[in-house]
């Protein structure tokens, strides 16, 4: 099985070894490079973790900030990743010593006998 990758975001790290230290300092830069971003826009790419970026942007970073890609976006492995198969036994009950989890229950088939009312 393969190991899932999450990743940490340094941007604001780089920015600060770079003597930026606000998100004013940065707009500029990328709107040099065509990048128009709004103030709160540079902002949440500063203080927050991005889920989308386009590539311009990350190649317009780069540039202003004279980094690489691996010092502006680090992978790590997922916290808590773990195969479903280990998670069910992990939960099961420690005092009935059976391996069975929550997902291990399934719904039995009702039986109908014709002629009974209820």
């Amino acid at each position: 099985m393969t190991a899932k990758l999450d990743y940490r975001w340094h941007l604001r790290e780089v920015m600060a070894t770079r003597g930026m230290f606000s998100t004013t300092d940065l707009r500029p830069k990328l709107a040099e490079r065509g990048i128009d971003l709004s103030p709160s826009q540079t902002y949440r790419l500063v203080a927050e973790r991005p889920e989308r970026l386009s590539l311009k942007t990350l190649m317009a970073l780069l540039d202003v900030l004279g980094c690489s890609m691996e010092e502006l976006i680090e992978p790590v492995p997922v916290a808590g990743a773990r195969g479903r198969k280990a998670a069910a036994g992990a939960d099961a009950a420690p005092e009935t010593g059976g391996s069975a989890g929550v997902g291990d229950f399934r719904p039995r088939r009702a039986r109908i006998v014709p002629g009974k009312d209820r």
